[in-house]
């Protein structure tokens, strides 16, 4: 059986506002729909993604900005970041953690998605080993999310 995770519903306080920043951002805007009755729902693919984002009004109880930790791959880190400050994004700088931990994520507000006692070195990672190059920016709202640098796959992928 295939289960195939193809949409994630983040939580935002302005409709408007979080898609004008996903446009910015380069996602492509599939649907802008609403149902009337307090409903309006808008849905974004990230370039190459075959999981899609969703947001709108009356789609979710859970608090604007509560989502962290949300991952876009990128073959090459300081490219995708270079693209993404061009288009007015606020990215982080490109950062490696010091044990050399292959999972980084994103803090934002009084959120902090990582391991505790992690330290994040500048730059990629010495050796360009994969998995192991971060990026974070936010979304208006506070939803986090974590640019991660993958050269090759592990198996089983």
């Amino acid at each position: 059986m295939d289960l195939k995770l193809e949409v994630i519903v983040l939580p935002v306080s302005d409709t408007d506002r979080a898609k004008a920043f996903y446009e910015k951002l380069g996602f492509r805007l599939d649907l802008d729909t609403g149902a009337g009755g307090g409903f309006r729902g808008v849905h974004f693919t990230p370039p190459g993604s075959g999981c899609s984002i969703m947001f709108g009004e009356g789609m979710t109880s859970v608090a604007p900005g509560s989502v962290q930790g949300l991952y876009l791959i990128v073959s090459d880190i300081e490219a995708a970041r270079a693209e993404l400050v061009d288009r007015g994004i606020d990215v982080s700088d490109v950062f490696h953690d010091a044990g050399g931990v292959l999972f980084h994520g994103h803090e934002g507000g009084d959120v902090t998605h990582r391991l505790a006692g992690q330290e994040r070195l500048p730059g990629r990672h010495p050796e360009g080993t994969s998995y192991a190059s971060f990026a974070t920016f936010s979304d208006p709202d506070g939803n986090g999310w974590v640019l991660q640098e993958i050269t090759e796959r592990l198996p089983g992928r």
